[in-house]
């Protein structure tokens, strides 16, 4: 059921974000060599797998991921887009030695890299992976959704993500990391950063809702001991109405560096 819900969280981000997402895959596209071998690091539902097929029609893209349930979601939405014959999915743990991939143009990490137990290793595996001239893209959150932001419930929501970032911290995550700097250290050159400022203003599309559904109710669930009784009715009290709300908005911050070998 987690999986189930982290799912639908990563598809609805790719759904309601879809004019940063193009941006960023057009990017990638426009930088990559004549019919890569891309390799999508945690690669979650599927969502940058297929869209970086769909942008290099003449790529093959291998799926990385710990968890098979991620990856046979992933492979469904493959095979029903067409896309099947050209997206593998391999199950590995990205903290141990990566597999053999074989030669790889471009390796993309779209929310992946902070997972990492250790990020420079995780870069220099990436410089090891890729062939020479190839691309590691490294896509990361400066914020969570923010989507109460100057209504009456905006401080709860302030205080639940606040509290989710400690719990981030002291679960080790490297939310905060300076990639480019990694991906410098690691031998790479001609390091490109991007940040993105995303406030996408009401009204919005009815999938902003279940967005917002889905991250206020992990948001909720996740911090059953951390956050007050009062905060935790007060969220509770948000998600039960927000199909009745018209005032969502959706305010996110996403920095992206891209690299070359």
């Amino acid at each position: 059921m987690a999986h189930d819900h982290l799912i639908e969280l990563l598809d609805l981000d790719a759904e309601v974000l879809h004019e940063y997402f193009r941006d960023v895959i057009g990017w990638v596209g426009r930088e990559a060599a004549e019919r890569p071998h891309v390799v999508d690091l945690g690669a979650g539902s599927g969502t940058g797998s297929l869209a970086l097929a769909r942008e290099l029609p003449d790529s093959t893209i291998t799926a990385v991921d710990l968890s098979p349930e991620m990856l046979a979601h992933l492979r469904g939405r493959a095979d029903a887009a067409g896309l099947g014959d050209r997206i593998r999915t391999v199950v590995a743990d990205l903290d141990q030695p990566w597999p053999d991939l074989g030669p790889v143009e471009v390796i993309w990490a779209a929310a992946s890299m902070h997972h990492m137990a250790d990020p420079a290793t995780a870069v220099a595996s990436a410089c090891g992976a890729l062939r020479p001239g190839g691309l590691l893209v490294i896509a990361e959150l400066d914020s969570f959704p923010h989507f109460l932001t100057g209504t009456a419930n905006e401080e709860v929501e302030r205080r639940g993500h606040a509290e989710a970032a400690k719990r981030r911290h002291e679960a080790g995550l490297h939310m905060h990391e300076n990639w480019g700097e990694r991906m410098r250290q690691a031998g790479f050159t001609s390091v490109t950063e991007r940040h993105f400022d995303i406030d996408l203003r009401p009204p919005l599309p009815a999938a902003t809702t279940r967005y917002a559904h889905a991250s206020l109710s992990r948001m909720r669930h996740g911090l059953e001991e951390r956050l007050s009784a009062r905060d935790l009715a007060a969220l509770e009290q948000v998600v039960a109405g927000l199909a009745t709300r018209a005032d969502l908005s959706v305010r996110t911050g996403r920095t992206v560096w891209l690299a070359r070998r």
